[in-house]
């Protein structure tokens, strides 16, 4: 689950993480006044969405005017920078063409700006280790620091038996070159952020760009919160922070029948049993010449409602040609999962050619049930059959 920039700052902040004063807004008035509660002479003002280049992008309806971060030297141009942000669909790399709708605005105290740095925690798992990238390319995206200048990113692994120390950090602000007062107040951030990071079951914490200021003090610019959405049981409070508006509406419906979704971006949808299955399933779409356009996990003890619900969400998106349905019987049947596949295809008239292969517990009852239905259903006898099948079926229905 992801928040938005004010959110992860006012949770950062309550950790002793440095960030800058800063409220809020829903409309330009409202940007205007709380940039009174700021000392000045310098506002920033920002678009708040779940998407990064913001400041670099555009919006849809001035596409060649600013960006979704801007500087203001007064409160009177605050409510001008809103008033252009609120309401309108802003448009960067990690949105796509669409873009999003901005319908709030958080409004920041100004910085004196010495230095921008890169820091960011994150979990790898190849080493099973809460880790710390840390790079001298701050303000930059940092995958392309590590493909053009990959010996600028610094890491730093903790142990999780004995967790983090001081010298983590210190290593760190060495490697970053600062000195001085820079490298204590550089090991209080490094600390601080790894309290909120493990205290919170987060997935990702982003500061991009970490600033290093005039008076030699590290603050949190800007601020990206990414959680483990397993744990947030443990979190209520943090779960009520979710913003469904920045969501797409098919993983929330998703959600709802506790079905593994997530969009992506191709013409094939896929209903599979399992990851590792529904991973197989993208891939071999791919090697036959299509791409994916979701990843869907029904589960083991899927119902015939779930796969139903599953169905319908996949044919909801328009950019879908053609399904496969891929299904591996073990505790999930096969006849269950024909069952719910031909009630949905019935009630949204299916219009699209529809691939299944089916194999395991109750294999012949679920072809059966298939047979009768009357559908246009195209049966096939293995994996490498169905991906073939549904990439030409699509092909010769366009």
């Amino acid at each position: 689950m992801n928040i938005h920039e004010y959110q992860a700052k006012e949770l950062l902040k309550t950790y002793g993480v440095a960030v800058l004063d800063g409220f809020v807004a829903w409309t330009p008035e409202e940007a205007e006044a709380v940039a009174g509660k700021l000392p000045g002479p310098v506002y920033v003002v920002k678009s708040q969405i779940h998407a990064g280049g913001r400041g670099a992008g555009h919006f849809a309806d001035d596409p060649k005017g600013k960006g979704g971060v801007r500087l203001a030297k007064s409160p009177a141009e605050v409510r001008a920078a809103a008033d252009a942000m609120i309401g309108h669909t802003l448009v960067t790399k990690q949105t796509g063409e669409h873009g999003k709708r901005v319908h709030r605005v958080y409004v920041e105290a100004g910085c004196d700006i010495k230095r921008e740095l890169y820091l960011s925690f994150l979990v790898d798992r190849d080493s099973s280790r809460v880790t710390i990238i840390a790079s001298t390319e701050g303000g930059m995206e940092i995958e392309h620091v590590a493909e053009h200048n990959p010996e600028k990113i610094l890491r730093a692994g903790i142990d999780p038996a004995s967790g983090i120390s001081g010298f983590h950090a210190r290593k760190l602000a060495f490697g970053l070159g600062l000195e001085g007062k820079q490298v204590g107040t550089f090991t209080k951030f490094v600390m601080a952020m790894y309290r909120a990071f493990t205290e919170l079951d987060c997935a990702i914490i982003e500061i991009n760009p970490l600033v290093v200021t005039g008076t030699g003090d590290v603050i949190a610019l800007d601020a990206k919160v990414s959680f483990d959405d397993n744990a947030l049981y443990r979190h209520p409070d943090i779960a009520k922070l979710r913003d469904e508006a920045e969501e797409d509406p098919k993983e929330l419906e998703a959600a709802k029948f506790e079905l593994n979704y997530v969009a992506l971006d191709g013409a094939i949808g896929c209903m599979v049993n399992g990851a590792g299955l529904a991973m197989a399933t993208m891939d071999i779409i791919k090697l036959y010449g299509s791409s994916p356009a979701n990843f869907l996990d029904v589960g083991g003890g899927a119902t015939k409602e779930r796969v139903s619900a599953a169905f319908k969400i996949i044919l909801s998106d328009p950019n879908v040609e053609g399904i496969l349905v891929n299904i591996f019987g073990g505790i999930m049947r096969c006849d269950v999962i024909a069952e719910g596949v031909v009630a949905a295809a019935r009630e949204v008239q299916l219009s699209v050619p529809l691939v299944v292969r089916l194999e395991g517990t109750n294999v012949a009852l679920g072809k059966e049930i298939m047979a009768k239905s009357g559908l246009p259903i195209i049966s096939a006898d293995n994996l490498a059959d169905a991906a073939e099948k549904v990439v030409k079926a699509v092909k010769e229905a366009a």
